[in-house]
């Protein structure tokens, strides 16, 4: 399993998980207790309800890189070009925008 925090405007907005299942999002409960709480796309709509796909969601898959960036990527961190959540753990915690990815390291193997 592999999980990245979101964040929105340097708060944490939700988490984003990949597992034997595929991808699941849902947004941070204290985030969404916030009066100016944003949504991180619009096809995300704020909820307290967990969201579900079998592919990395449109939004997130937006967010990586593309052409020469994306090689540059691909030949340093030797990652695969099919490995989107690699790639987006790996390239977007400094994305152009509101919204940023991070790498959360602590999730037991198990799980």
């Amino acid at each position: 399993m592999r999980k990245a925090e979101i964040k929105m405007h340097e708060r944490t907005a939700g988490w984003l998980v990949q597992d034997e299942n595929g991808y699941s999002f849902s947004y941070d409960r204290s985030y969404l207790n916030q009066e100016d709480a944003e949504k991180v796309s619009v096809t995300l709509p704020l909820t307290d309800k967990e969201y579900q796909s079998k592919v990395l969601f449109p939004f997130f898959d937006g967010l990586i890189p593309e052409g020469w960036l994306l090689h540059i990527a691909e030949r340093n961190w030797k990652l695969n070009e099919r490995d989107r959540m690699g790639l987006l753990l790996a390239c977007c915690r400094e994305c152009i925008g509101a919204v940023s990815v991070h790498p959360v390291n602590d999730v037991p193997e198990h799980e």
